[in-house]
């Protein structure tokens, strides 16, 4: 009978303040798709740190014709025969080193070519302007200085580069992309918490008659709280759900099908349902405990029990 009572009287209390659980709904389920999506945001950051960081070469960069006159580090002309092989038998003895691979002139102009052959740069480019280079596959990425301390100002070594360097920026634009969405995250869990708690209040106030009465006969405290608490919970879940349901089909429409950028971003290596699926639990336990306890702590102040 007691929880017959309560269940009633959640569904009173939903219809009776309808507009206001509607905000309630929406908030909640913006400000947690929001809260997914930085969670699945960080995954997609760190597996693609460890799917480029693997793949990631440093380069040695040589001395080609054209950069004696305008690199003052080829400035003593451009690399021989006898420093290219110095250079190569250096780095086979350097522990640090997985692999090396020679690109000469035409493969370096190949690859120009198969990348940026429809930019007008590359109709009025020849093989003789581009760098002979070594591309080294370190055991460890993090070893780059290793490889440039050793090589850097070498006669007939242009540059050395770091792809790490390039990865590196792009991964810390990504971050700041997603703690941008976590403060935009935090504002809506805010706006969602202030609009649980009025909600309870203005339900409170509208049923204060029947709480007076309820406290005459002897109910409990929790028994009093219980309608309300629930309310905030039900409309948390409801909320919580539909942020479940965003996320699903963001991955659905915007990474597999639809949009489809898994198939347009190859490069890339995204994350799986396996990783948004995980979270749809965590987000659906935060959806009910966060109003719940926002509830409780309405219902301490504003209704003395």
């Amino acid at each position: 009978m007691r929880a017959q009572f309560v269940l009633s009287e959640i569904g009173v209390g939903l219809r009776r303040n309808l507009t206001m659980t509607f905000a309630v709904i929406i908030s909640v389920a913006l400000s947690l798709a929001l809260f997914g999506g930085s969670l699945l945001m960080s995954d997609q950051v760190n597996q693609m740190k460890g799917f480029w960081y693997d793949k990631v070469n440093v380069s040695i960069f040589l001395c080609n014709k054209g950069d004696s006159e305008s690199d003052p580090n080829c400035a003593k002309g451009p690399v021989t025969a006898e420093q290219k092989k110095q250079i190569q038998d250096d780095l086979s003895k350097m522990d640090v080193v997985q692999k090396v691979a020679y690109e000469s002139q035409d493969q370096a102009y190949k690859h120009y070519k198969e990348q940026f052959g429809d930019s007008p740069l590359a109709s009025s480019l020849t093989p003789d302007q581009l760098q002979e280079s070594y591309r080294i596959k370190l055991k460890d990425p993090e070893k780059y200085e290793v490889i440039a301390t050793a090589f850097n100002g070498r006669p007939g070594v242009q540059s050395v580069q770091d792809q790490k360097g390039v990865l590196d920026n792009l991964f810390r634009l990504l971050s700041y992309l997603n703690y941008a969405a976590g403060a935009v995250m935090a504002v809506m869990l805010v706006v969602a918490l202030l609009l649980i708690v009025n909600t309870v209040r203005v339900s409170a106030f509208s049923r204060r008659r029947e709480t007076g009465i309820m406290r005459l006969v002897g109910a409990s405290g929790f028994y009093i709280q219980a309608p309300f608490i629930m309310e905030a919970a039900v409309a948390g879940l409801i909320g919580g759900g539909i942020a479940c349901v965003f996320l699903a089909a963001g991955q659905y429409f915007v990474i597999d099908n639809g949009v489809a950028l898994s198939d347009k971003l190859q490069l890339i290596n995204f994350i799986g349902w396996d990783a948004v699926l995980t979270k749809l639990p965590l987000i659906l336990a935060v959806s009910v405990v966060m109003p719940a306890l926002a509830a409780f702590v309405a219902l301490r102040k504003y209704l003395k029990v």
